[in-house]
């Protein structure tokens, strides 16, 4: 086989789920910026930028060359929420832009773009899922990367907050509007995928090879919505309407917080059992970025939460779940380098 096929193989079967890798990268980097390490953070900003363009350009030229494997990819229920990482991706990067690059501009370009994206993969991967006469059953259907569909709404919902102090004044109760919409319906839609997870992990057999990565994402989808939250109540005293529903907006930003911080010994246990007791092998996979993602959000949701609120008490907590999302990142990039490097036609990337 040629190079040029070789390369052609191996573009057709890229993941969706890939912009993961920006997605983990962005906020881990966000989370040390936060806590003072500027030098880490830069650099992985500058990394995130470059990673988000190359990765642009490989989907691009996989719908100019494989358009059916990726209308196949966006309509199959393992695969198709996978794609919510393009928009969740975009978010992030639109949050580094303006809180570490300082560009209103292009902040607000990339907010535009996470929310074109949002309307456009919600409803055509939910009308597709909907409509589609061959459907799996739950158990093989249902993953932890449905939750991406939260994660990529709360993305909105958090661009949407950091961008509104930089806009004009009569801009900033829509766009405020914008981002309690999103964070409450983030809200709604995690507690119906969610009960179909606890359903298939309580009452249906799990195997450790259905035992994904992207399951961390039960507890980082609630996460991103108590950085949302987090980012709503600082706004408050700017936005009068929002003031007035300020103690509701504290108490389920505590709620999203309390839930998510159960989960986690609950997915370590998990991964101990799965790599541990069942000796299922420790190998690169782009769902890897899901468990990366969770970790760094912990971190720096813990530590607007704390400030937000006023706790002063959790700084500590944020540092150690800092250092897992950067021992975690360091790893699974180690993981991608050599997969590339030894990179066969035929496999999924």
């Amino acid at each position: 086989m040629t190079a040029l096929s070789t390369w052609r193989a191996g573009l057709a079967d890229l993941s969706p789920a890939n912009f993961g890798l920006v997605m983990a990268t962005g906020i881990v980097a966000l989370a040390a910026d936060m806590t003072g390490l500027t030098f880490v953070a830069g650099a992985m900003f500058l990394l995130n930028l470059a990673l988000y363009a190359v990765l642009w350009v490989l989907y691009l030229l996989r719908l100019a060359l494989h358009p059916r494997r990726c209308f196949e990819d966006l309509t199959d229920h393992a695969t198709g929420p996978g794609y919510f990482t393009v928009v969740a991706a975009s978010g992030v990067l639109a949050s580094q832009v303006l809180l570490q690059g300082h560009e209103v501009t292009a902040g607000l370009v990339l907010g535009a773009v996470t929310l074109v994206l949002w309307v456009l993969f919600t409803y055509a991967i939910f009308f597709a899922f909907i409509v589609k006469s061959d459907k799996p059953a739950l158990a093989q259907g249902i993953s932890g990367s449905w939750l991406l569909a939260v994660v990529a709404t709360q993305s909105v919902a958090v661009a949407s907050a950091l961008l509104s102090p930089h806009l004009a004044a009569d801009l900033r109760p829509l766009l405020n509007l914008l981002a309690l919409a999103m964070w409450l319906w983030s809200g709604v839609l995690y507690l119906w995928i969610m009960a179909l997870i606890f359903y298939r992990f309580m009452f249906l057999r799990l195997a450790p090879q259905e035992l994904v990565p992207s399951y961390w994402i039960n507890m980082g989808a609630l996460a991103i919505s108590t950085l949302a939250g987090a980012l709503l109540i600082q706004q408050a005293p700017a936005v009068p309407w929002l003031e007035q529903i300020l103690p509701f907006v504290k108490g389920v930003t505590l709620l999203y917080w309390a839930a998510g911080s159960w989960w986690i010994p609950v997915l370590v246990l998990l991964g101990v059992w799965r790599h541990g007791v069942r000796r299922y092998p420790l190998r690169y996979e782009p769902l890897y970025w899901g468990l990366v993602f969770p970790l760094g959000m912990y971190a720096a949701c813990t530590w607007q939460m704390d400030r937000a609120l006023a706790i002063h008490v959790l700084d500590g907590v944020a540092w150690v779940f800092l250092c897992a999302g950067l021992l975690a990142w360091l790893l699974t990039f180690a993981g991608l380098v050599q997969r590339l490097l030894s990179q066969r036609p035929g496999t999924r990337s």
